[in-house]
């Protein structure tokens, strides 16, 4: 954990006033969440894409559900390689600072979006495009595997001890406003434009986007301080030379705190993808229009920020395990319900349907960013958290879509969303008893170097 530009900032932040740092906080918040919102715009676009065109422009030879798991395996791919990206973007941000590997991160992210928009379709290179969008969907998972756990430590380690859920929050934020932008983007092309143009070239737009968004995030990384508590601690270790440990064995070391936080995450992102793509695959085979779903998930998507943030807020004032736990059970109970209200006819039924599971999934949402990285110790802390969060969305997200896609077909051709119900209730299950059995980490000395 060495770094040669590590006495300058350190020396700039040991004079600030309380007022500038406050300040610094504020400016690492925001660009956490700003930051975080690019590179989930990116990510989430794909699964609202892969559940509505991809089927369609690459994988033509299958039939629609056929087509549809098709494309959801290509979603896969980028969580498969998130872990990955969480080992490798963790290991050189305990060593070399947060900073660095988050410009980095995005940068990786919005090269591979906007190749993305670029890819022939089946029809000009037959099976080569499918292959071509899993390269670059492996891509964007190695990004966005660096990305959260930077993102998160720079928000958390800069702010007030009794506000870390609230500020790391705000990285988590950036997922649903990341899916509502590029929802909204994707349903507006899908809304202007015909089938026919929509399919053949109009849902690339959104994805080439993504390097306009690109800039703007790279002009906002930095100007942003490196995190203070690894500047600390790399300076302790300049002044008070030892032998170097690697972050991954430290956390793997002592695995217990990385196996509970990756089970205690897994069911938010089984929710998370249910979300945004099994229910949106759900509403438009039940006959309603593919533009009203987007936008009804694309609003519900704007008002869960605020729940993210609100919830996040909560677990400092209650923890951040009950809160947790409490959102699971919730969400669980509404599941029935909440299928009944994407059949209906009515907009507003529909946003309803989406606002309320968007806001119990931000409950379990807002709080977790802080409840994954107070794990861990400061020198090994960015490959914890990112593995622990990374593998996390692997188990609870990774194979999610095609699986409830299977368990939604049934044998026999038959449809049921009864053992959809019961897969993401055993989910849910796991979940809350490795939460339960975690340390509540709310007032947790985050200064403690070793892992």
């Amino acid at each position: 954990m060495t770094t040669s530009s590590t006495a300058s900032p350190i020396a700039e932040l040991q004079n600030l006033s309380p007022k500038q740092r406050k300040s610094e906080s504020r400016r690492a918040i925001i660009s956490s969440y700003l930051g975080s919102t690019i590179e989930f715009y990116d990510f989430l676009l794909y699964a609202a894409a892969s559940a509505t065109v991809f089927p369609a422009v690459f994988f033509t030879n299958l039939d629609p559900l056929a087509g549809t798991i098709a494309a959801y395996g290509t979603f896969a791919a980028g969580y498969l390689a998130r872990p990955l990206g969480g080992a490798i973007f963790g290991h050189f941000g305990d060593r070399l600072g947060r900073k660095k590997m988050l410009v980095l991160s995005m940068l990786i992210m919005g090269v591979a979006s906007t190749c993305i928009g670029l890819v022939p379709s089946a029809e000009m290179i037959g099976s080569m495009g499918a292959v071509i969008l899993i390269m670059l969907r492996i891509c964007q998972g190695i990004a966005v595997g660096g990305e959260w756990g930077g993102a998160a430590l720079m928000a958390l380690e800069h702010s007030d001890s009794k506000k870390r859920g609230f500020a790391a929050s705000f990285t988590n934020a950036g997922a649903p406003t990341g899916a509502a932008l590029g929802t909204f983007a994707l349903g507006t092309a899908s809304a202007v434009l015909t089938q026919e143009q929509f399919l053949s070239w109009g849902w690339r737009i959104p994805f080439l986007l993504s390097f306009v968004l690109l800039i703007v995030g790279l002009v906002i990384r930095a100007k942003v301080s490196e995190s203070p508590l690894f500047a600390a601690a790399a300076a302790a270790e300049k002044a008070k030379p030892t032998e170097r440990k690697v972050p991954l064995l430290q956390v793997l070391r002592r695995p217990k705190a990385l196996i509970l936080t990756m089970l205690g995450g897994a069911s938010g992102f089984g929710l998370q993808v249910l979300l945004s793509t099994f229910s949106i695959s759900y509403a438009t085979q039940s006959g309603i229009e593919r533009s009203s779903v987007l936008y009804a998930f694309a609003v519900a998507s704007v008002f869960s920020v605020f729940f993210v943030i609100l919830f996040g807020r909560v677990s400092d004032l209650f923890g951040r395990r009950p809160v947790m736990i409490i959102a699971l059970v919730l969400f669980v109970a509404y599941l029935p319900a909440f299928f009944r209200m994407l059949t209906s006819d009515n907009w507003f039924i529909l946003l309803s349907a989406f606002t309320i599971a968007l806001a119990l999934h931000a409950m379990l949402y807002g709080p977790l960013a802080a409840f994954i990285s107070e794990q861990f110790g400061t020198s090994a802390r960015y490959t914890g958290a990112s593995l622990g969060y990374q593998l996390a969305t692997l188990i609870g997200a990774g194979f999610t879509p095609t699986i409830l896609a299977s368990l939604y077909a049934g044998p026999g051709g038959g449809t049921s969303v009864t053992p959809v119900i019961v897969f993401l209730a055993t989910m849910s299950l796991v979940s809350i008893i490795a939460i339960a059995i975690t340390r509540e980490s709310k007032d947790h000395d985050l200064s403690t170097y070793e892992h």
